[in-house]
């Protein structure tokens, strides 16, 4: 099973479910920046405590996925995964933290036809927003070349001010600046 096809595998499970989501991380960088080659899939999912039977229904077939580690993700660091059994590939599941941006990136998800698929995705300002965020606090230079591709490839899309705001409050202001100034410098 190639990633592809275990995307779509996974967007059929969680739309049956009726699992809200949204496609974040890699995928969501290479929908709308430059592709590149990634080893898992994550998805940013809201559900609460009455819904975890629900959702280890949804990926009971061919996934390992624990039911202890789904109910832990109602909380700090609000992650959990589930192994593809055909392929060995690992998908993430991130549930909707409590903070204020987490929740506001979530509701602005966008619906889009993908694959043939219904699928919602995080918005490519949240999406580089969430790479500055996680650049802060690892250091990649993955997340910085996947930001600066979102912001080649779909610059005409991209809400600046909303942008700049949530990277003041969010505190990756300056990173921002750097990636705003490095894409200036290379039009130039």
């Amino acid at each position: 099973m190639t990633e592809q096809e275990l995307l779509i595998d996974c967007l059929r499970r969680l739309n049956a479910a009726q699992i809200p989501y949204m496609i974040v991380g890699s995928m969501a960088s290479n929908f709308w920046g430059v592709p590149r080659s990634t080893h898992d899939i994550d998805f940013v999912v809201e559900f609460q405590l009455s819904d975890v039977p629900k959702f280890m229904k949804a990926f009971e077939e061919q996934f390992f996925i624990q039911e202890h580690s789904v109910r832990a993700a109602l909380r700090p660091p609000y992650q959990f995964n589930a192994l593809d059994n055909r392929s060995a590939l690992k998908v993430d599941f991130f549930s909707v933290a409590q903070d204020e941006y987490d929740r506001i990136r979530f509701e602005r998800r966008l619906s889009i036809q993908l694959f043939g698929e219904k699928a919602f995705i995080a918005r490519p300002e949240d999406v580089i927003l969430y790479k500055l965020r996680w650049y802060c606090i690892s250091p990649s230079d993955r997340q910085l070349s996947d930001s600066a591709g979102i912001l080649a490839v779909s610059k005409s899309t991209i809400d600046f001010p909303y942008l700049e705001q949530w990277a003041e409050r969010i505190g990756v202001a300056s990173v921002l600046d750097k990636l705003l100034g490095d894409a200036q410098d290379a039009i130039a």
